[in-house]
């Protein structure tokens, strides 16, 4: 076909066909869905398998009535989908949705109300909440308002930055709380341009990956209450009751106002990968905002409810996630919208990777019941667009359905390491019976995940739910009373210590224990074979005062509190150096589980363990101390690491090293600041070559290498 004939096809497709509500349309094209621009108009595309009727409704961008609504005619639609192009529209400054008629019969699990006009799924933006904390008009008919998007982004050459998954040290942050404290000192606190301000701290930190808890829009204002202790109005501030999944909250951008919060999230991850740092959205295909029965509906309730959401036989909504409803994932059209979703993030957004919350979820089947070999996740790990997207499941779900090491993988997915998490936790405290178990997860959990390797296994020992490490070793219970559910909600079980005291306290001893344990738990961390995730603000003592479920506290108890990088600069330091000793050291991050075979080159087990005495390690019940040394390949260091948690000290008897090599010490979170840790490559030679004294609830890192790489003198 000539040029010529080309852009005279394009003419044609570009002609109106019918005249509805006064304004020129034809039919649409059934995919893509949403809003597209096209030649001379707006293609809107939106599925109902069971709607009788659909309208669009279009208003004036922040107009409380509409301008046209246009019913869709008959021969539009194409199976389940209407698709209509509407001619003459100015796109950037129009708001949209629907209407669905169809029956209404709960038991049958359809719930059609002609009278609410519902969000598009696949809108790219949504206006109605753009500015964060806004009370909304709810006298407002339409709350989340879809809009039509240009995709004009100037890329650049940016694209993934594709770092081995092995090699990740992942940062867990929330994009509000990172910089709305008001001694963040940026000019645009609370958002995407604030948090991009703070690349350099990131830089300096040395994480290369940041998770950042939901983006997807949501509603802050939906929760209903207030703290009980000051009256403060509650908010949704985590934001794991999306409303919108293809659309960036514009709360979270300086320039939601202006309906620019997709460039600004843009310009962040450009910048955030020339400065090597890659992407993790932490994203909730589990359940939505619309909730049960009592819910508003806001979009998938009254577009497709059956098919959409998991029901009962009597058309009730299964609840597995907690929070009323739950996602009907592996029905055919809801999975392929899940993929489309994804694709939507790493083609338009050059996303890295995603965690899904409460992933066990998207096994279920139509019922609930668990599949034996999920299509969802299937989909997802063959996708070709998701190809190199790194894909993290919360092996577990409010149903309790727990998968942790059993998750279905298809040689994609990693999961987060509950099981680390709780064995790590409990050693530090210093629990009887531990070690054994230590020893499997440091070494990256073979028992789960002896086909899949190490990276399948992402290390934390603190998240958003939960305490944060520094609350963790500041209390033995949870302290929610200013959530407003009576201390009912968040974890019971914390496998925390207070250190002697619960709370804060100017005793120095326990204050000393307490920045001990913390060091101890991120040189544990940092050292452990598998992924580390750190949440932020664990580096500086970040408090929550011991509310360990931070949900709904838009204010100082979630927020990082800026100064604290200089009242905690020795613990910060502590974690600095204890990423780059990570990534100074290959043996810490190999994706083989080490197995107790020769190196060649060094005459060593890849692993060995000890006790107090060298290659003797005490596996008892009562035992709180253990040992172990690593060895590389090539001409890579020997790392030593001792971790005691007894409240004594023991003598260590140090393993022999080949000739040429000596111990030297790293870190020792008995000693004082500066002594407790050095910069990778500077360790002290010891003095005694042969033993090491480890004091009482410390942890001992020593690097056996030569002083001098020409005096190697290998086996």
């Amino acid at each position: 076909m000539s040029e010529a004939q080309s852009e005279q096809v394009l003419r044609v497709d570009a002609y109106p066909t019918h005249e509805v509500g006064g304004y020129r349309v034809r039919a649409g094209k059934p995919f893509p869905f949403g809003a597209n621009v096209v030649p001379g108009g707006v293609s809107f595309s939106v599925f109902s398998d069971q709607a009788t009727s659909m309208t669009l409704v279009i208003f004036k961008r922040g107009e409380p009535e509409p301008m046209a609504e246009l019913e869709f005619p008959e021969e539009f639609r194409t199976g389940s989908v209407f698709a209509m192009t509407v001619f003459g529209l100015d796109h950037e400054n129009i708001e949209y949705g629907y209407r669905a008629d169809g029956p209404y019969d709960p038991v049958s699990g359809h719930r059609f109300d002609a009278r609410q006009v519902l969000s598009d799924p696949y809108a790219r933006l949504i206006a109605g909440r753009d500015v964060w904390g806004d009370e909304p008009d709810r006298t407002r008919g339409y709350q989340y308002r879809s809009r039509v998007c240009l995709q004009d982004f100037d890329w650049g050459d940016d694209t993934p930055l594709g770092i081995p998954a092995e090699d990740l040290v992942v940062y867990e942050t929330h994009v509000r709380g990172f910089t709305r404290h008001p001694n963040s000192q940026v000019t645009a606190p609370g958002t995407f341009a604030g948090l991009r301000e703070k690349i350099p701290y990131l830089k300096e930190l040395g994480v290369n990956c940041i998770e950042l808890l939901p983006v997807f829009e949501f509603d802050e204002s939906d929760n209903p209450r207030t703290n009980p202790e000051t009256g403060e109005r509650l908010f949704d501030y985590w934001g794991y009751n999306t409303v919108s999944f293809f659309a960036p909250k514009a709360g979270y951008a300086a320039t939601g106002r202006y309906g620019m919060q997709g460039d600004e999230f843009r310009t962040l991850i450009k910048e955030l990968h020339a400065a090597g740092i890659e992407v993790i959205l932490d994203v909730v295909f589990n359940h939505t905002a619309e909730g049960n029965e009592q819910g508003p509906t806001i979009s998938f309730k009254g577009l497709d409810n059956a098919t959409y959401y998991m029901l009962t036989p009597e058309g009730y909504y299964f609840n597995f996630s907690g929070t009323g409803n739950t996602v009907n994932c592996n029905h055919p059209v809801v999975r392929n919208y899940v993929l489309d979703c994804l694709r939507h993030w790493v083609a338009d957004y050059h996303i890295d990777g995603f965690r899904f919350d409460l992933a066990a979820i998207l096994g279920r089947a139509l019922d609930g019941t668990p599949l034996p070999n999920p299509p969802l996740l299937e989909l997802l790990a063959y996708d070709p667009v998701l190809r190199h997207t790194k894909l993290i499941a919360e092996a577990w779900d409010a149903g309790g359905l727990y998968e942790v090491g059993n998750f279905p993988a298809y040689g994609r997915w990693a999961e987060w390491n509950g099981k680390y998490r709780d064995t790590v936790r409990s050693f530090l405290k210093g629990d009887p019976g531990v070690t054994g178990e230590l020893a499997t997860r440091i070494a990256g959990s073979p028992d789960l995940y002896s086909s899949r390797g190490t990276a399948a296994s992402v290390n934390f020992l603190t998240a958003h739910d939960g305490f944060t490490l520094a609350d963790l070793v500041s209390y033995n219970d949870k302290h929610n009373e200013a959530n407003g559910e009576g201390n009912n909600d968040g974890a019971n079980d914390n496998a925390s210590w207070n250190c002697g005291a619960e709370g804060p306290t100017d005793d120095p001893e326990i204050n000393a224990l307490r920045t001990r344990q913390m060091k101890n738990a991120l040189a544990i961390l940092f050292t452990s074979q598998g992924i580390p995730m750190l949440l932020a603000g664990d580096e500086v003592a970040r408090t929550q005062g011991g509310n360990n479920n931070t949900y709904c506290q838009d204010n100082e108890l979630s927020w990082f509190d800026w100064d604290q990088v200089d009242d905690n600069a020795e613990l910060l330091r502590f974690t600095r150096e204890m990423i780059a000793f990570r990534k100074h050291h290959r043996e810490l991050r190999s994706t083989a589980h080490p197995t107790g075979r020769i190196r060649e080159n060094l005459g060593l087990p890849d692993i060995s363990w000890h006790g107090e005495r060298a290659w003797q390690p005490d596996w008892s019940a009562e035992s709180r101390l253990l040992a172990v040394a690593r060895c590389g390949t090539g001409d890579d260091d020997v790392v030593y690491v001792a971790m005691n948690s007894h409240w004594e000290s023991h003598d260590l008897e140090l393993p022999a090293l080949p000739g040429g090599r000596s111990w030297h010490l790293f870190a020792d979170t008995g000693a004082g600041a500066p002594h407790d840790i050095r910069t990778p490559g500077t360790e002290q030679e010891l003095d005694n070559a042969g033993k090491y004294l480890i004091g009482p609830r410390s942890v001992v890192i020593l690097v056996g290498r030569t002083n001098d790489p020409e005096e190697l003198d290998t086996p």
